[in-house]
């Protein structure tokens, strides 16, 4: 696991991301590692998970190539080069299915803070 994936994959346990998977994408995309797939409880929340990830992945030196949706978007798509971010409400997760349609993929379900609480 690269270093970037474990920031990110740290970051949005502490800031209570939930159902957080990681897809390794190596065998099929040479512009990215991996892809990180979480749900925000809500539009808000999504847009701070986004903002957190960039604070901390530009604070450990890695950037982030690009930022898609707006604050009060159901999906934001965070670009970190080696790995890209998908922050979605519950509902859009639920429509993209970005899990599904990589499913042939590795993927791996991160246990989270909640789920050890529980």
């Amino acid at each position: 696991m690269s270093d970037l994936l474990e920031i990110i994959l740290h970051t949005l346990d502490e800031k209570q991301a939930e159902d957080i998977v990681t897809i390794d994408m190596r065998s099929v995309n040479p512009y990215t590692d991996y892809f990180v797939v979480c749900t925000a409880r809500n539009a808000r929340h999504g847009a701070s998970l986004a903002e957190f990830v960039e604070q901390e992945a530009e604070k450990n030196g890695y950037s982030v190539r690009m930022r898609e949706g707006e604050r009060d978007s159901s999906w934001i798509l965070l670009d970190c080069h080696e790995v890209v971010v998908h922050i979605f409400t519950e509902d859009a997760r639920a429509q993209y299915r970005l899990e599904a349609l990589w499913a042939d993929l590795p993927q791996e379900t991160i246990e989270t803070k909640k789920t050890v609480e529980i």
